[in-house]
């Protein structure tokens, strides 16, 4: 398997196509291309000599001027760079368009000793690797080797996140286990209606993009989606914000406003954190939804209404009614339909894309190139009971990407409440989870899941365990998996 030459640049130049389906197994044959930038001819045209052999193409310049011009109007997966030319700041400056101008490719700084300082500052600013001149062109043909391995690890990576979305994601929500599939099936078949729907879960779980996806999926999409927030408000606000008021209703009301349900009028209103609604304010609710009639705050006037609505909380409503917390009467008008989100703990499984594509977000936000996640990191997090669970894993892989450097994730960027290992006291998290599994039944367990994410897919299923395609297909025989 090798990487191919293809798509040519406006220039005429080749830009490389990674096929290679892993790198880990120690494959070699990757032709990239590389750009030369060095005043000294001679040393050049050494340094292109010696790429050329194991089949990189490679195109020479020999000032920073001519080096932007390249990365302007060509594509390159490797820049090598002389430190010092016609300025002692021309290598970072070509360091610092190659970041700009080319942010998939990786920059290697070629320096004299008493540059080293300074080639320290340029790893600091972004590139790959600085060699010491005078060059050992076999250590030089091995670190534009490495680097080139990491731009195809790159771009390998990028479309594995492409194919996993495109395969696991349904409008925005991302999952392939079996609970989530059902909570995809129960949107399908409910968005077209105008039932309402009540969307259950932990806080974190997802329940606004529930809600969003019902909406999208409906055909209410080309109108309104208004979202509200019942937590935290007392009654004579919360009728206010609902139903709106007219000129004179209260001190300050200046003039005529609608609320939320006017406002989402043939559209989709959804009302988060319904269980948190004073008990005194649901009766009006329940009358707006069994009538579609509301008379806003200093009126007698009738106003109709049409909407679909979705609500969620996190609430045993069930519990409550039972209670007298809440009406019975608009716990059943409420659930029409009801969707129930699972915590992440128990569809772990889901861990692996919802890391994926949560990297992907944020270093396309930084503007950075999308770091990789090895084993031992994705395991440590899908170890993890992740109790704000899809937020809480979210807000910590931003985190991680934001301080990683290299072109992937460690275990020192995983915050520290995950990598601990005193995650419970009581045998809970990610430790608990795992104590007392042997290591084989773990690998087997790991690769089994992988392979049902990836639908089978043994080169998609190597790269995300983080081995090579042999390594998996020994394993597979190993352990008895299809």
């Amino acid at each position: 398997m090798t990487g191919v030459l293809s798509g040519h640049s406006p220039a005429g130049r080749v830009h490389l196509t990674p096929t290679i389906p892993s790198l880990m197994a120690g494959n070699t044959d990757i032709h990239a291309q590389v750009l030369l930038v060095d005043d000294d001819r001679g040393h050049a045209e050494t340094m292109a000599d010696a790429l050329k052999k194991p089949g990189h193409v490679c195109t020479i310049r020999h000032s920073r001027a001519e080096a932007e011009d390249e990365l302007r109007h060509g594509a390159f997966d490797v820049i090598v760079t002389d430190l010092v030319m016609e300025t002692p700041t021309a290598g970072l400056e070509v360091l610092e368009l190659a970041k700009r101008l080319q942010p998939d490719a990786e920059t290697i700084m070629v320096t004299a000793h008493g540059d080293i300082p300074t080639a320290k500052r340029a790893l600091q600013g972004g590139a790959y690797d600085f060699i010491e001149k005078p060059i050992d062109l076999v250590v030089f043909r091995n670190l534009v080797q490495r680097a080139a391995e990491t731009v195809v690890l790159r771009h390998q990576n990028s479309r594995l996140k492409g194919e996993l979305d495109a395969a696991f994601g349904f409008e925005g929500i991302i999952g392939d286990s079996p609970a989530m599939r059902q909570v995809v099936a129960l949107i399908r078949q409910v968005a077209p209606s105008s039932i309402p729907v009540l969307v259950r879960g932990e806080s974190g779980t997802g329940k606004e993009l529930v809600a969003a996806a019902i909406h999208k999926a409906s055909r209410r999409a080309a109108r309104r989606y208004v979202t509200f927030n019942a937590a935290g408000q007392s009654e004579s606000l919360l009728e206010d914000q609902l139903f709106g008021h007219v000129r004179g209703a209260f001190t300050g009301a200046d003039k005529d406003r609608e609320g939320v349900f006017e406002f989402a009028d043939k559209g989709t209103l959804f009302l988060d954190e319904i269980g948190d609604m004073p008990l005194t304010m649901q009766p009006k609710l329940l009358r707006v939804l069994e009538t579609g009639d509301l008379v806003r705050l200093g009126s007698n006037e009738q106003r109709k209404t049409d909407v679909r609505f979705v609500s969620a909380t996190n609430r045993d409503l069930a519990q409550m009614s039972k209670d007298g917390r809440f009406r019975e009467d608009l716990y059943y008008r409420i659930r029409g339909a009801e969707i129930v989100i699972p915590p992440l703990r128990e569809r772990r499984e889901d861990i692996p894309l919802l890391v994926n594509h949560a990297v992907g977000k944020y270093a396309a936000e930084l503007g950075r190139t999308r770091p990789l996640v090895p084993q031992p990191v994705m395991m440590r997090l899908i170890g993890y009971d992740w109790p704000g669970n899809v937020r809480e894993l979210f807000n910590a892989i931003h985190r991680m990407v934001v301080t990683s450097q290299g072109p992937e994730l460690s275990l020192r960027d995983v915050p520290d409440e995950v990598r601990s290992t005193d995650d419970a006291a009581d045998g809970q998290g990610a430790v608990g989870s795992l104590a007392g599994v042997g290591l084989d039944k773990l690998e087997k367990e790991a690769i089994r899941q992988t392979l049902a994410m990836t639908a089978g897919n043994r080169e998609q299923t190597a790269q995300m365990l983080g081995i090579g395609e042999r390594t998996l297909y020994r394993k597979l025989k190993e352990y008895g998996l299809r």
